[in-house]
């Protein structure tokens, strides 16, 4: 629907979707927001896992020595990058700016979080895939909640 149809029919203050006014936004950013959340949650999950010594004992080899060798910072770098995640995501889904600035201090505490892991000759494959991933989704998030904010859907 063009933007002179909407204003005959009186949908000024949005776009329809399925016979649905989504509220000035794109029905992307919803799902967008949604699955950056969830991703963050499952972050979280992994955080709580990685604090329990039960779950740790399980762990292969390999990934038990890095959650053991982990320095504090680092852990709280992994802290500050997982719930920066989820408090961005809930921002973003809520429409506020503010959620472009807690997904900058999230990918900060990502990339410190990753710091100790560098020289590290046996890194599993795995976590280092999704280190990356955490970084990568963390970018986009910056990048998407900066964007959505020059095109007024939040504020």
């Amino acid at each position: 629907m063009d933007d002179v149809t909407a204003k005959i029919f009186g949908f000024t203050g949005g776009r329809i979707l399925n016979d649905k006014i989504v509220s000035g936004v794109h029905w992307s950013f919803w799902v967008i927001g949604v699955v950056g959340l969830i991703f963050n949650l499952m972050g979280c999950i992994n955080f709580f896992s990685q604090m329990n010594a039960e779950m740790v004992a399980s762990m292969p080899e390999a990934y038990r020595a890095i959650v053991e060798t982990r320095p504090a910072w680092a852990t709280g770098a992994f802290a500050i990058a997982v719930f920066g995640g989820v408090l961005g995501g809930l921002l973003l889904l809520l429409r506020k700016s503010a959620a472009y600035y807690v997904f900058i201090a999230s990918l900060i505490g990502a990339v410190a979080a990753q710091i100790p892991f560098l020289g590290m000759a046996d890194f599993p494959v795995e976590a280092l895939t999704g280190g990356l991933m955490q970084l990568v989704v963390g970018a986009f998030l910056i990048w998407y909640s900066k964007w959505a904010e020059r095109k007024g859907w939040i504020s």
